[in-house]
């Protein structure tokens, strides 16, 4: 913002002068005024919230001189004008936007109307000799003591004053300009302090979501595992008594039961697979290090797991995790023409790092699909970053790293 136009103002006074920094800034302190007449209102009306409509309006107006937003410094209210007031009330950004409201309606007024009237002044003088060409021809400028009844005179006052004048004035109302907006900016925007509790909000707030979804996942596990699988279960060994019951006197029967029997006991199979997929029931229990262990001699290719982390860790986080590896563990699988994965990792100084690596053909590409995005993502959730290293020709080692602490 107010580095272009000083950066600006700096170099070449012909570029400057040329550019649109000086009617930008023009435009800019031309607009202060008329706000700053309406804004007496609001600051009447309406102290101490006055500085809030006043700083929405100046937030906006702030990109004249800066196309950077400028964000609101509030926080997000609940509904209701008595939760509104108590909020606002509270935030030190509300003092500070009407800290500038007064300024503005008071000595930034005052300024801004002599700036902008000195440069109004330069320009007629150094318009003075054009003047006579608009009229009848008769020119006479006066300006203090000096005094220029003609059109020679009112050139040589025009070359003297009205030129050096003019050109002063546009870097005075530029710098002007530049300063108050810089002002206002400091004052209208979010401080440091206010940026990190915001995170704060986002990253707990990120925090709650995360720990609904798993919590939701853990319920339709414990759903499926308690209700749909145990049904399937029992309707396969009932099926299995009725087969019995049935004995030679039926055949054909027993023959439909049976075949019942085992497409029930494919639906529970393939329920367990599902449980697994949503959360798996060892990593509840048990925790990380038992889940990857099971992981491990689920997959047709020889895996070696040297996890050495025992403690128990959040449940998205350990879930991030075990997602993590399994479908790392599929990938190899599917294509990376493997002949042995290790998985090694752990948990030191509140950092949880997990690296799976595969003696396969290599040349997986992130940017190449939407698997390897989809873990990155599922990492960044909880905090967590993602990266693979993986030439053509392997080996292939996908390193997780997560910040974490104990459950």
């Amino acid at each position: 913002m107010d580095r272009s136009v000083w950066s600006t103002m700096a170099g070449n006074p012909l570029r400057f002068l040329g550019s649109a920094w000086p009617w930008r800034c023009v435009g800019y302190l031309l607009g202060a005024v008329p706000v700053a007449v309406l804004a007496w209102v609001p600051v009447v009306a309406l102290l101490p919230f006055a500085g809030i409509p006043v700083g929405a309006v100046e937030r906006r107006r702030l990109r004249v001189l800066d196309r950077a937003p400028a964000v609101s410094p509030h926080a997000a209210v609940e509904a209701g004008v008595r939760a509104w007031l108590r909020r606002r009330s509270g935030e030190r950004a509300t003092w500070r936007e009407l800290g500038y409201a007064l300024c503005l309606v008071t000595v930034l007024l005052v300024v801004d109307v002599l700036a902008l009237g000195l440069l109004l002044l330069a320009v007629v003088v150094l318009l003075a000799p054009v003047v006579p060409l608009l009229g009848d021809g008769v020119v006479v400028v006066r300006l203090g003591p000096v005094t220029a009844d003609s059109i020679g005179g009112a050139l040589l006052l025009s070359a003297v004053l009205g030129l050096p004048g003019t050109v002063v004035a546009v870097y005075l109302v530029c710098a002007l300009a530049a300063g108050q907006a810089a002002f206002a900016r400091w004052l209208i925007t979010p401080t440091r302090r206010e940026r990190d509790l915001r995170v704060d909000e986002l990253t707990a707030s990120r925090n709650r979501l995360v720990a609904a979804f798993e919590a939701e996942r853990r319920r339709i596990e414990r759903d499926l595992h308690d209700g749909a699988q145990q049904h399937l279960v029992l309707l396969a060994m009932n099926l299995g008594l009725a087969e019995v019951e049935l004995g030679d006197a039926h055949p054909r029967a027993g023959a439909l039961v049976a075949e019942a029997q085992r497409q029930a006991r494919r639906a529970s199979t393939a329920i367990r697979e599902q449980i697994r997929g949503i959360h798996p029931r060892v990593l509840t229990d048990l925790g990380l290090a038992a889940a990857l262990g099971e992981l491990a001699e689920r997959c047709p290719v020889p895996v070696r797991v040297g996890f050495a982390g025992r403690e128990r860790l959040t449940d998205a986080i350990e879930s991030a995790a075990y997602f993590v590896v399994s479908e790392a563990l599929t990938n190899v699988v599917r294509h990376a023409d493997a002949g042995r994965v290790d998985v090694d990792g752990g948990v030191e100084g509140g950092l949880l790092v997990v690296t799976v690596t595969d003696d396969g053909r290599g040349g997986a590409d992130p940017d190449a699909g939407t698997g390897l995005r989809g873990l990155a993502d599922r990492v960044a959730v909880v905090g967590g970053t993602l990266t693979v290293d993986s030439p053509v020709g392997g080996p292939t080692t996908l390193r997780l790293e997560v910040p974490c602490h104990c459950a």
